[in-house]
């Protein structure tokens, strides 16, 4: 007789379950992590792709969406609550288990999802993509997340406001705490000012539609929007906006290149250099910095309806064809070229008129683009700073005397805008610049608080814009 006692059957090890939402949003991240990528660029071809395969209906690509960009903009908040539920630094936990980590407490924290769903499906998602050890760390970590709700446990990890006013906003508005200095810096004023720019950075922009004046209309875009989903625009004579978000690119006049999506802020900005006073010709625009195409698209519809001819230039060639693509179909004469205007191929004197958008650190757009805030160091600012006053001098000596140049930049920081348009005009690293400054603000008519001029500075909680700078100039001498 056998005394052994008899062992139990094994029980079978389950398979993980791979709920194709929240995989997608993880394969979002990792490529804005791994890949420097975007996640407005990455996650339109992800969905579209899971579309076609029948895996996703608008429900599901809303919620992939949420957890992307919602883990984005919070990650710093997020960090300091993971940070605090460790036993270990930060550092030390690899970025795919902080970015199921960080997934996982913006469903508890930052959205409706149930505590219980929550947590499985994240632990879950982790047993899929790190493995059974890995899951179970997730697992503990957001059990003791789930003990508070996110002011709880912003009141624990946030040092008050009064000892340290910057540190405190960082991690509440989860911005670096340079950017909250340089954002600050740049806006003045005091407590509430800062707070309500940090929290607009973390809303969900609206989608905002331009119809190219000669192309399309603002009625013809709202027709196709219907009622419930068409709004207006709030400053720009050529803007609409979607309420309820969806395609544009199911958009008849998007596809046809008649309309395009562009942020209003971008819209004022072109649409004041295209109105701004000249005497004399008025006949040769340029598009010094044209890529991706928005801005020149829309000044290409306003030469065109004054028998202007646009030159857009942009250094980058698959950029170029950006631009080419966005002004197809435009009736009006322009011309696409690939060229550095830092070593520009025109001639001093030509133009009448001629914006230069700046490449620029993109502190203004952190609402479109929320990782570029953890991207971007203080340092970068120097990298650009040569470049971005060398396309400024060399726009001077582009525009004919008696003609305007605008310089703009998507950031509001103060070493991107007036600092580099002063240092120019001063002769500061070059030769002084005979030029006068036009009031840009007579041209933006209708929009409030622009300041004491004679630039002007967008806002994002002031505007509903990005934060975008413009200074006109116009060339004396």
């Amino acid at each position: 007789m056998n005394d052994q006692p008899r062992r139990r059957p094994a029980t079978p090890h389950r398979r993980p379950q791979k709920d194709p939402v929240r995989f997608l949003a993880f394969e979002a991240l990792r490529a804005v992590d791994e890949r420097d990528a975007y996640a407005n660029l990455v996650l339109p071809p992800l969905l579209k792709k899971a579309r076609a395969k029948g895996d996703f209906d608008s429900r599901d690509a809303a919620l992939a969406t949420e957890l992307v960009y919602g883990t984005l903009r919070l990650q710093g908040t997020y960090d300091a609550i993971v940070a605090a539920c460790i036993d270990r630094p930060l550092r030390e936990v690899d970025p795919p288990v902080l970015d199921v980590l960080n997934m996982g407490v913006h469903q508890l924290l930052g959205t409706r999802i149930p505590t219980h769903a929550a947590v499985s499906a994240s632990v879950e998602l982790a047993r899929v993509v790190l493995g059974e050890g890995r899951a179970k760390f997730v697992n503990a970590v957001l059990r003791k997340v789930s003990a508070d709700d996110l002011d709880g446990w912003v009141a624990r990890v946030a040092p008050s406001y009064e000892d340290d006013a910057e540190d405190h906003l960082a991690i509440v508005h989860s911005h670096p705490r340079w950017v909250v200095s340089a954002l600050w810096d740049a806006l003045g004023g005091g407590r509430a000012g800062i707070e309500d720019l940090l929290e607009a950075d973390n809303e969900r922009p609206e989608v905002t539609l331009v119809a190219r004046p000669g192309r399309s209309t603002t009625e013809e875009l709202l027709e196709a929007l219907g009622e419930e989903n068409g709004l207006p625009g709030r400053w720009s004579p050529y803007a609409v906006r979607m309420a309820e978000g969806g395609e544009p690119g199911a958009l008849t006049a998007v596809q046809e290149s008649r309309a395009g999506v562009q942020d209003e802020g971008s819209q004022l900005v072109a649409a004041a250099l295209a109105n701004a006073p000249l005497e004399g010709r008025d006949t040769r625009w340029l598009d010094g910095c044209a890529g991706p195409g928005g801005k020149a698209a829309l000044l290409a519809a306003l030469a065109a309806g004054r028998g202007a001819a646009l030159l857009a230039a942009e250094k980058q060639p698959h950029r170029a064809r950006l631009v080419e693509r966005s002004l197809a179909g435009n009736p009006g004469p322009y011309q696409v070229i690939t060229a550095d205007g830092t070593r520009p191929p025109w001639q001093p004197g030509t133009f009448d008129r001629i914006l230069m958008d700046v490449p620029c650190s993109g502190l203004g757009a952190l609402r479109r683009r929320p990782e570029a805030r953890w991207r971007r160091r203080k340092e970068d600012l120097e990298s650009f700073a040569p470049l971005q006053r060398g396309l400024l001098r060399e726009a001077m000596k582009a525009v004919r005397i008696g003609g305007v140049v605008g310089y703009a930049t998507c950031s509001p920081h103060l070493a991107e805008t007036r600092v580099v348009v002063e240092d120019v005009l001063k002769g500061r690293g070059g030769a002084p610049v005979e030029a006068e400054w036009v009031d840009a603000r007579a041209l933006m008519p209708g929009v409030p608080a622009l300041g004491d001029g004679p630039d002007v500075q967008l806002w994002p909680h002031l505007h509903g814009t990005d934060a975008m700078y413009l200074a006109l100039l116009r060339r004396t001498g």
